[in-house]
């Protein structure tokens, strides 16, 4: 499955998804961004309808699985929404959670079971 987001800057949002590992396609177009990961995940960042995405009001999220959640934490430490940073949840999963482009909820995490070390 490939996540379709809307964005109201496409620049910026495309940044964002760099910082988390993805990079941009061959030829995919400006106007419509299409970025992978090399593990199977994709996102294409369409541009959002103008004033559609308005601040506290985005109703997206998106969940990246990651192993290597203590390294991508440490490179979002000032952008993590807990105070606490990654932690063990109580469903289960060891993970982090961020705004995205647009206040989009991103959190990124693993299973807790299947960490080293666990």
């Amino acid at each position: 499955m490939t996540a379709i987001l809307p964005c109201n800057d496409l620049d910026a949002a495309q940044r964002f998804f760099e910082r988390l590992g993805f990079t941009r396609d061959d030829g995919s177009p400006d106007d419509y961004r299409m970025l992978s990961d090399g593990h199977g995940g994709d996102i294409h960042l369409n541009p959002a309808v103008p004033g559609w995405l308005t601040p506290g009001r985005n109703p997206f999220g998106l969940y990246l699985y990651r192993e290597n959640v203590d390294a991508l934490a440490a490179v979002f430490a000032d952008e993590i929404i807990e105070r606490e940073g990654a932690g063990d949840k109580p469903w289960g999963m060891y993970e982090f959670a961020l705004n995205g482009p647009d206040e989009t909820l991103v959190r990124v995490g693993w299973p807790s079971r299947l960490r080293k070390g666990s």
